[in-house]
């Protein structure tokens, strides 16, 4: 999502969960509840929420509940934490606009709860290492 028109800032981290300053290896353990997030920061002159929502549903695979590809597991399920009522509106017409080009989507819609930042060996990762994402394929659907 860095690399979006628009967007200024992202950070890798977890979120939906119950503890708090969560580590990788209890998300990893299920023993927290947190979802494996991207918290995006953006220039909205540049780009606008919805924009974002519509490749977030591109990046990844909406019908997938508990996993992205290779990726299994409660923490990698697809959901949108939205800061306010109108960030969820908008994802909810994103996701019937999905269902009725004949997109199964099973993302969640959960309000926003306390973000904790990823280790820094996360952040970033595919840039120090040299990658490319595995899980993260982007499929034109808009």
């Amino acid at each position: 999502m860095e690399r979006a028109k628009g967007v200024v800032g992202s950070t890798v981290g977890y979120t939906g969960g119950k503890e708090q300053h969560p580590t990788y290896q209890e998300v990893k353990a299920h023993s927290t509840g947190h979802a494996e997030a991207v918290l995006v920061e953006y220039d909205a002159e540049q780009t606008t929420y919805k924009e974002l929502c519509k490749l977030f549903f591109e990046i990844h695979d909406p019908a997938q509940t508990d996993g992205q590809g290779p990726d299994i597991g409660p923490q990698y399920r697809s959901e949108i934490f939205y800061l306010n009522e109108a960030q969820k509106a908008e994802a909810e017409a994103i996701i019937q606009l999905l269902r009725e080009k004949g997109y199964e989507v099973n993302t969640r819609l959960t309000p926003a709860s306390e973000f904790w930042p990823a280790e820094d060996y996360h952040q970033h990762y595919y840039d120090k290492t040299g990658g490319e994402p595995y899980c993260h394929i982007r499929i034109k659907k808009f």
